[in-house]
């Protein structure tokens, strides 16, 4: 575990990371390599159905200073320039991107062992300014993520988190879309030698009474090959396995169902990232 509470974002991260990170219906394919002076590129594609997606990135570090550059296939440039710790647990962010001129952003990190604060403005003239905080420790952090409009003069996100952390069981409850989202989820590591974690996540939606309940499960069958299922109050079940058949280089099949209507066809996606 981090030192203190981290940020708004980690608030529920491990049971998101455990139900939906690496599941995908697509087919993905990534390659990186690295130049001699030591700058990463990275080349992507993904296929949805009958359409194609591509792009390339590039990331470049320079002492505490990271520039990442990606170009995709509608011609659009993004560019993102961090400068790690200018101060004792600051991090700051800019990014923009071509040719959208309203796209610019900064963006300000501060962890303490007590707190963490996140603050980013919209460089234009009635920008969003965003502000998220979080309070605690280790163990127990409360914190609140924001959003105001100043063109219209009104808060576009009101949300706020609970969390409980203890040596392998981590417990969140989030209040999301301006009071209208409940939110409830639950990781446990049940064996660190195996990374065998289970983890459910309960979210309730007050203006339409409904309950959503997901939960899934992980495990490594060896240091090189993990699996990982889920199932929701749906129907609908997951499962994929990932190899690392070299190092930083995975391969990924996962593949969906729909219990209630299991004569459908199952969606499959791969996935494979390569690199040196």
């Amino acid at each position: 575990m981090g030192k203190g509470p981290g940020l708004y974002s980690d608030i529920g991260k491990k049971a998101r990371d455990l139900l939906y990170k690496d599941y995908q219906s697509d087919h993905k394919f990534t390659v990186t390599t690295y130049t001699s002076t030591g700058a990463a590129i990275t080349s992507s594609g993904i296929k949805k159905g009958e359409l194609f997606l591509a792009d390339v990135s590039s990331q470049l570090k320079n002492k505490n200073i990271t520039t990442d550059i990606k170009v995709d296939t509608n011609s659009n440039l993004f560019t993102t320039i961090t400068v790690d710790e200018p101060a004792p647990g600051l991090k700051s962010i800019f990014s923009f991107r071509i040719p959208d001129q309203r796209s610019g952003k900064v963006e300000l990190q501060y962890q303490h062992e007590y707190a963490g604060i996140s603050t980013g403005i919209g460089l234009t003239a009635s920008p969003i300014v965003n502000f998220s905080g979080v309070i605690g420790n280790n163990s127990l952090s409360l914190g609140t993520d924001l959003a105001f409009d100043t063109a219209s003069g009104n808060f576009t996100k009101c949300n706020a988190g609970l969390s409980y952390t203890n040596t392998d069981l981590l417990a969140s409850l989030t209040l999301n879309d301006k009071g209208d989202t409940l939110n409830a989820s639950y990781y446990h590591l049940v064996s660190p030698l195996t990374n065998t974690a289970v983890g459910a996540e309960l979210t309730h939606s007050f203006s339409s009474n409904e309950n959503t309940l997901t939960i899934g499960t992980q495990h490594s069958l060896d240091p090189l090959t993990s699996v990982k299922a889920r199932v929701n109050s749906y129907g609908r079940a997951s499962a994929l396995i990932q190899h690392e058949w070299r190092p930083k280089s995975l391969f990924t099949i996962s593949g969906e169902v729909d219990t209630r209507a299991i004569e459908k066809s199952a969606k499959i996606g791969l996935a494979l990232a390569l690199k040196p």
